[in-house]
C-alpha cells in the first residue's frame, strides 16, 4: 500500500507514525495565542487558498462569539495575542471593535492583512476600507501581509490580474504611517507562499531577495519575511488533483519530515477558532473540520484553559505540511534549512 493510500484510509495513522519513529512528541507546551477566524469572505479568491475564500462566502463571526473571545481573553492573561485571521478579517463588521477592545486589555493583536481590501473594500456593501492603515497605527497592529512574490508575474499569477500594483501601494501607504520601519515600532512582516506544487525555498535568503527588490524597485520597506508550505487541502488541493500532482506533492512534503520542526509547530500554543465559535487545533484543521473535543465539542461558550493545554492534538496527513523541510507555521519556517 503506497503512502497515500495507507493516509486515505487510516486518516492520520502516518502522521503519528513518522512521529513516533522519530521520537517526537506532540503536546501543548502552552497557551498564549488565540486564533480567530473571523469571516471566510474575501476581496480576492487567491488559487492556493487553503480556506476557500472568496467574495462569494458569507461565513461571518457574530457580535455575540466576538464578545465571547473577548471575555475569553480578559479571563486568560496567559494568552497574550490575539491572532486574526480570515478571508479578510477587515470585512467583518465587527473587526475594529474586536482589536480596539483587545488592545484595551493589553493584547498584542496581529492582523493577517491581504493588502488590497484597503482599496478594494467591502465586496458587497461598497464599503470603504482606506481607513485601515491609520487605524492599524493607532491601535499599534502587527501586520502580517501576503504578497507571493517581488515581480508583478508570480504574484497576479497566483493572486489575479493587478494584486501585485495594488499590493506595493498599499504596502508604501503602510511604510508612510511607519509600518516596517526601524524604530516605529509599528511592525509589518510579509508572507511568501510558492506559486505551484513546491517548497518555499531558504526563508533567510528570500528575505534578503525581497528586501533589495522591493526597496531598489518600488521605495517598500518591511520587517521580516514568513515562508509558508502551501498545505494540500482544499482549494489548492483542488488544483494538484486537476493537475496530476497531488500524489508527488504528498510524497515531497513526507519525504521532507523534518524532526526539528516537528518540533515547534503552531499548534503547541495556540487555540484556533472559527467564525462560529467552535475550537480547533489550528487553522488547517478547522477547515477539515477537526474540532477538539473533550467531553462535548469544544467552543468559546465552555472554553476551558487547563483542558485545552492537556488536549490531544488531532492529526492527519496535511500535517506533514508543517513539517517538511524548515517546516511552516503562521510565523513562517521553524527550522533551519
Amino acid at each position: 500500500m503506497s503512502i497515500q493510500e495507507k493516509d486515505r484510509a487510516t486518516n492520520s495513522y502516518n502522521f503519528k507514525e513518522m512521529l513516533e519513529k522519530n521520537n517526537v512528541n506532540l503536546r501543548p507546551q502552552s497557551l498564549s495565542i488565540l486564533q480567530v477566524n473571523l469571516t471566510y469572505m474575501c476581496n480576492q479568491a487567491c488559487r492556493h487558498c487553503h480556506v476557500n475564500a472568496s467574495p462569494q462566502r458569507q461565513e461571518v463571526m457574530t457580535l455575540a462569539t466576538v464578545d465571547a473571545c473577548l471575555d475569553i481573553l480578559e479571563q486568560h492573561h496567559r494568552i497574550d495575542t490575539l491572532d486574526l485571521t480570515g478571508g479578510a478579517p477587515e470585512l467583518n463588521p465587527h473587526f475594529e471593535y474586536f482589536v480596539i477592545e483587545a488592545t484595551k486589555l493589553g493584547k498584542h493583536v496581529i492582523v493577517r492583512h491581504n493588502l488590497t481590501v484597503t482599496f478594494d473594500g467591502h465586496p458587497r456593501t461598497g464599503q470603504s476600507k482606506e481607513y485601515l492603515p491609520e487605524f492599524f497605527a493607532s491601535q499599534k497592529c502587527e501586520l502580517v501581509c501576503s504578497l507571493p512574490y517581488y515581480q508583478p508575474y508570480f504574484t497576479n499569477k497566483q493572486r489575479g490580474n493587478g494584486i501585485f500594483e495594488k499590493s506595493i501601494k498599499s504596502l508604501k501607504i503602510l511604510n508612510d504611517h511607519g509600518f516596517g520601519k526601524a524604530g516605529s515600532g509599528l511592525i509589518l512582516n510579509l508572507v511568501y507562499n510558492p506559486v505551484g506544487a513546491f517548497l518555499p525555498g531558504c526563508q533567510n535568503m528570500l528575505e534578503a531577495d525581497f528586501k533589495k527588490e522591493l526597496s531598489a524597485s518600488y521605495g517598500a520597506v518591511f520587517n521580516s519575511l514568513y515562508t509558508i508550505t502551501n498545505m494540500p487541502i482544499l482549494r489548492f488541493k483542488e488544483q494538484l488533483k486537476r493537475l496530476g500532482k497531488l500524489d508527488s506533492y504528498l510524497e515531497k512534503l513526507v519525504t521532507s519530515f523534518n524532526p526539528s520542526a516537528a518540533e515547534a509547530v503552531m499548534c503547541l500554543n495556540q487555540v484556533n477558532v472559527g467564525y462560529d465559535g467552535r475550537l480547533y487545533d489550528c487553522d488547517f484543521n478547522q477547515m477539515l473540520g477537526m474540532q477538539i473535543v473533550a467531553a462535548d465539542p469544544l467552543t468559546v461558550h465552555n472554553f476551558d484553559y487547563d483542558l485545552l493545554l492537556n488536549r490531544e492534538i488531532l492529526l492527519a496527513p496535511h500535517c506533514f505540511g508543517c513539517t517538511a523541510g524548515a517546516g511552516s507555521s503562521c510565523g513562517g519556517a521553524i527550522a533551519e534549512n
